[in-house]
């Protein structure tokens, strides 16, 4: 049993709505834990996977995985392992909006990712959508670029590689389902989200280790944004999210979802007082703009491309 659809449109577009809002908060609430950006991300996901545990054994109970689900679930684990623990840094270096934006950059490695493994082609929407991104990101970085400092310079690579490891865990996760789909019993989507959850907290949990980090929150502040960020952040938003998707249309949808972004971004400059220029105003418009054309696709292609 998967979360219902909404009865109207008005209702999934007000769904979408907020859990996109309350994505956009991740990066804001990173900062606010005061702790290692590894192991903000352990706690998150441990806490993540616990809560999703719960639900899938009050509303589904567990079904039992296939050897190739399993092994495809390694993918998931590995590629949001890596993209919390690089987006992570990204914020503490560039602020919550940017490393925000940079990781939505996941709509052009899912797009390639299509074409190299699945026989899709790019069209020419897909195209003008990148250059518009491009475009917008050298308004908001790239005229000034050598006057940064280097660790601001990283915190942007980072961010890029944060959008690249997210696609790969969407890619994952959607194979993931696919192959738990095939047995007698369907295997629900959440299920599958706890596996991921908690295998990317051990994968973490090790990073840090390894890193030397102090995983042990600093006091109830600490306790409290690290359980909002699992709770909200990462359950709530997705039950939010998935129960619109399958009422709204692929390009209302793709924009409603810009606004994980778009507040991500406002947060950063009102709370930490960041000066922007209308350059970069401008910059952030257009790099919004092409996410959103190069993200857009035909209800004849998501169709297809159901499992």
């Amino acid at each position: 049993m998967t979360p219902s659809a909404p009865q109207s449109r008005q209702a999934a577009s007000v769904e979408l709505l907020i859990g996109a809002v309350i994505i956009g908060t991740n990066g804001l609430m990173v900062r606010l834990a005061a702790m290692p950006p590894t192991a903000v991300a352990f706690w998150r996901m441990l806490l993540a996977g616990l809560m999703l545990a719960v639900l899938v054994s009050l509303r589904h109970g567990w079904q039992p995985l296939s050897r190739k689900a399993w092994l495809w679930c390694v993918l998931p684990v590995l590629a949001f392992a890596i993209d919390l623990w690089i987006w992570h840094k990204s914020i503490l270096l560039v602020g919550p909006g940017l490393a925000t934006l940079l990781a939505n950059t996941q709509v052009f490695f899912m797009a390639l990712a299509g074409v190299s493994f699945f026989g899709e082609r790019l069209g020419l929407r897909f195209i003008v959508g990148v250059l518009l991104s491009f475009f917008g990101l050298w308004l908001l970085l790239g005229s000034g670029w050598a006057a940064l400092p280097a660790h601001y310079r990283w915190g942007v690579w980072l961010g890029l590689g944060a959008g690249l490891a997210y696609a790969t865990y969407n890619i994952g996760i959607k194979r993931s389902q696919a192959e738990a789909g095939k047995g007698h019993a369907r295997v629900p989507v959440e299920q599958v989200l706890c596996i991921a959850a908690f295998g990317s907290a051990l994968c973490l949990g090790l990073i840090g280790w390894a890193e030397g980090e102090q995983f042990t929150p600093p006091g109830l502040k600490a306790w409290g944004v690290l359980l909002a960020l699992a709770a909200l952040g990462h359950c709530l938003s997705w039950v939010l999210i998935s129960r619109a998707m399958g009422a709204l249309p692929v390009a209302l949808a793709g924009l409603l979802l810009l606004a994980q972004p778009i507040v991500a971004y406002l947060l950063d400059v009102a709370l930490f007082d960041i000066p922007v220029s209308p350059q970069q105003w401008l910059g952030l418009a257009v790099s919004l703009i092409g996410i959103f054309v190069a993200g857009m696709k035909s209800k004849e292609a998501v169709a297809a491309q159901e499992p």
